[in-house]
């Protein structure tokens, strides 16, 4: 099914554009939520009406929203969580949880659907995007720590483990083999 995009529709493409989508998506979602009309020749012609009246939304969009962009890039979210041994969580962090974060630090209220991540299993250092429009996605940091740890150990931590993963291969393994050969065997 050929649609035009009346709106801006994220990772579809900007308004104006004529897209093939599956018969489903065009109908059930994009035809329905009033994002796009089916291509046909009069609503062809109308593409320039369509591209002019969105891009002067979208300026003022991102001149409205650019001050909040501004404000979230580059903040630290700090979470403490159950973990086991090896650094996986008992539970995860969700996008819920960032969302009401940002909220909580910064008093602009974001949906949990502008969220670009998946949801955090680990301990350490995440990255996330916040998508505000399609030209203003700010970027903010997760820091994960076990109960009753600092942040800073978790922080101090990843930038150990850092360099030893990006040496990987064989010099990791030679490393390994000679800790081990120095190291004395426990007696029994």
């Amino acid at each position: 099914m050929k649609v035009l995009l009346i709106k801006d529709v994220y990772k579809l493409g900007r308004a104006g554009d004529v897209k093939k989508v599956a018969d489903g998506y065009g109908r059930n979602f994009l035809l329905a939520q009033k994002l796009a009309v089916l291509a046909t020749g009069g609503a062809m012609k109308q593409i320039d009406k369509i591209r002019g009246k969105a891009e002067v939304q979208r300026i003022q969009l991102n001149e409205g929203l650019k001050d909040v962009a501004a404000h979230i890039n580059g903040i630290t979210l700090t979470f403490s969580a159950k973990a086991g041994e090896t650094g996986k969580l008992y539970g995860s962090i969700t996008t819920q949880d960032v969302a009401a974060a940002i909220q909580e630090q910064t008093k602009h209220e974001v949906k949990r659907q502008h969220i670009d991540m998946q949801p955090i299993r680990d301990l350490g250092e995440h990255k996330a995007h916040v998508r505000l429009t399609m030209d203003l996605v700010p970027e903010i940091k997760i820091i994960v720590h076990r109960e009753g740890e600092s942040a800073e150990s978790v922080a101090e931590e990843a930038e150990v483990a850092a360099p030893k993963a990006k040496r990987g291969g064989k010099k990791a393994k030679e490393e390994t083999a000679e800790t081990a050969e120095a190291a004395p065997a426990p007696e029994a």
